[in-house]
């Protein structure tokens, strides 16, 4: 039996730990059961967000894991971590295949559903930017990349957890390396440096000046919108200096018919950007990503459906 949709077969020591609850067995106390899985739920949620972009669909991978969880043969499971890990990984490649699908007719861009963070596992795999860049990769190139680089899994352990070789798991690490290398940003600004310059973007963007907004971007600077299903959104990139400080200072104009807008700054994933709330409800969230200096990309996420904002580690 796999663990989900069309995962390969398990790995032996897997199938050995038990995946249905055998009656014969003595009842295991479910409030323990309980304790073991809350005690991984970060470290899944961790897993299921990575590798899908998406707090919702992570929610939903690490609640199918619950269930297998409860209906196992917890007795017969000697690593509850490695059980509950592969478990969420497979189902996340299989929910990943069906998303990449379903982005192929999204509406504009799709960008990853925005987190709030504290003590990140790992803070460049959580940030938005990288999560966009992650898209690159295939399912099972992105569970190689994240086991290995962020949740630190030996070759040995990720060819137990994909049903592969270890040679085949250096082999998409190598390629999703090479993908990642290509597309990585070349500067590591500071994070005092990144809050500066959100700072006086938000500044300029709230008086609608032109010039300020001017001075704090770069000339090839680029935004990014996801609205989702809502209407008149951003459906397509905006590129350039003139055309993006062009656009927000226009957007003040339209600021009167929004009374009850409340801005803040607050940690997304794992870098400071704004969240902007209506009525207590957030209304939009605004992210961006400098080389120090300027700001090189702003990404803006309306999409009703991904401004839960849930904690994320």
């Amino acid at each position: 039996m796999t663990v989900a949709g069309d995962c390969h077969v398990l790995p032996a020591y897997l199938v050995q730990l038990g995946m249905t609850r055998s009656t014969s067995e003595v009842p295991v106390d479910p409030i323990l059961e309980d304790e073991t899985f809350e005690q991984h739920r970060p470290l899944l949620m961790a897993m299921a967000y990575r590798m899908l972009g998406s707090s919702t669909e992570a929610e939903d991978a690490v609640q199918d894991a619950w269930l297998r969880w409860r209906s196992a043969d917890s007795a017969a499971i000697r690593d509850a971590r490695a059980w509950l890990s592969t478990t969420v990984v497979r189902l996340c490649i299989d929910k990943g295949k069906s998303a990449r699908a379903r982005r192929e007719t999204y509406p504009g861009t799709w960008l990853p559903e925005p987190v709030l963070t504290t003590t990140p596992f790992d803070l460049e795999s959580i940030r938005h930017g990288f999560l966009v860049l992650l898209e690159r990769l295939d399912a099972k190139e992105r569970a190689v990349f994240l086991l290995h680089q962020v949740f630190d899994y030996s070759h040995a352990e990720i060819a137990e957890v994909l049903g592969i070789s270890e040679v085949a798991s250096r082999q998409e690490l190598h390629r999703a390396k090479q993908h990642v290398e290509a597309a990585r940003p070349r500067f590591e600004p500071s994070r005092e440096a990144h809050q500066r310059l959100l700072s006086a973007f938000i500044a300029a963007t709230s008086r609608g000046d032109l010039d300020a907004i001017s001075s704090v971007v770069a000339e090839d600077v680029v935004l990014y919108g996801d609205h989702g299903e809502v209407p008149r959104g951003i459906q397509r990139p905006i590129v350039g200096r003139a055309n993006v400080a062009r656009f927000f200072s226009k957007q003040v104009g339209k600021l009167p018919v929004l009374h009850g807008l409340e801005a803040d700054i607050a940690d997304v994933n794992g870098w400071p950007a704004l969240v902007v709330r209506k009525d207590q409800a957030v209304a939009f969230v605004v992210s961006i990503e400098t080389d120090g200096t300027h700001i090189t990309t702003i990404r803006s996420v309306l999409d009703p459906k991904k401004l839960l904002l849930r904690h994320v580690s």
